[in-house]
C-alpha cells in the first residue's frame, strides 16, 4: 500500500483490498425441492455433510434434498442416527442401582441440610 497514494481518494466509499493470492474453498452445490414443486440451492463446503432436509429461504416451507437425476434422495434407515437422550448416555456410564444409591445419598444429604431427615429411616 505503500506505493499508493491516498490523496484525492474518499475514504470509506472505495476499497484498496484485491483479491489478489486469496484461494476460494471448494464448494458443492445441493438442490431441494419443496412439497410445491419449487427447487433452490444451497451451496456447501465441499467435505460438509449435506443435510436430507434444508428450510426454503424464500418461502420458509422444506425442501427434500434432490439427487443428480433430479429424484428426491432416500435415506436408508441404518443411516438415521438415533438422538441419544441424557437419560441414554447416564445408564451407559452406570447401572440402574447406582443411580438409585447416589439418589438415597443425595436426598439424605439434602434431607438433613433442611433438618427434615427422619431417624431410623
Amino acid at each position: 500500500m505503500a506505493d499508493r497514494s491516498l490523496r484525492g481518494m474518499r475514504l470509506g466509499s472505495q476499497s484498496l483490498q484485491s483479491e489478489e493470492g486469496v484461494e476460494f474453498s471448494d464448494r458443492t452445490r445441493a438442490v431441494y425441492q419443496t412439497d410445491s414443486g419449487t427447487t433452490f440451492d444451497v451451496v456447501f463446503a465441499a467435505d460438509a455433510e449435506i443435510p436430507q432436509t434444508w428450510s426454503s429461504p424464500r418461502s420458509g416451507l422444506e425442501g427434500v434434498l434432490l439427487g443428480d437425476d433430479g429424484m428426491p434422495v432416500e435415506v436408508a434407515d441404518e443411516d438415521v442416527k438415533v438422538p441419544r437422550t441424557h437419560w441414554d448416555m447416564l445408564l451407559e456410564r452406570r447401572s440402574r442401582e447406582e443411580l438409585e444409591e447416589l439418589l438415597e445419598e443425595r436426598l439424605t444429604v439434602l434431607r438433613t441440610r433442611r433438618g427434615t431427615e427422619k431417624v431410623g429411616a
